[in-house]
């Protein structure tokens, strides 16, 4: 795990203060809280619930086209969203910061039940994705008769 450094003190450790300020901000620029990464890297972050007979996947995609994104349900549970984001800065401009990551990219959510992978259904709208997937027979609660005897 990264932690900041702890201060130095005392006589001919200006130097040593100075790099320690510098590897400082440093971690700080590359999303390091001084206890341990932050969630960066994670793309695209997830929202997941269920609606009875439905598993609901959110998705925040910004700036993303429908061409630059797939979708795969894998077996019978599993949902991969993999594809790519485009940077969006002009040929001739000069980078001052960058905090939002382009690239490629590949999130596998493991479902908490089966789903119908013939009964999907996903929109990408202001950037958001929105992902319905039905849930499989076997994984919908089934009332048991009870026998007077």
């Amino acid at each position: 795990m990264f932690a900041r450094w702890q201060n130095l003190s005392g006589p001919g450790w200006n130097t040593l203060t100075q790099l320690q300020d510098e590897m400082n901000r440093l971690f700080d620029r590359c999303g390091f809280n001084g206890h341990r990464p932050a969630a960066r890297g994670v793309f695209p972050a997830i929202n997941m619930w269920e609606d009875g007979e439905s598993l609901l996947v959110e998705a925040e995609l910004p700036g993303l086209d429908m061409k630059d994104l797939e979708i795969y349900v894998t077996g019978t549970d599993q949902l991969t969203l993999k594809g790519e984001r485009k940077p969006n800065v002009p040929a001739d401009s000069v980078k001052h910061r960058q905090e939002r990551g382009f690239g490629n990219f590949v999130r596998v959510l493991t479902l908490p039940y089966a789903v119908d992978a013939s009964k999907v259904d996903a929109r990408l709208e202001h950037g958001v994705l929105q992902v319905r997937l039905a849930k499989h027979e076997s994984a919908k609660p089934r009332k048991i008769p009870v026998k007077a005897v």
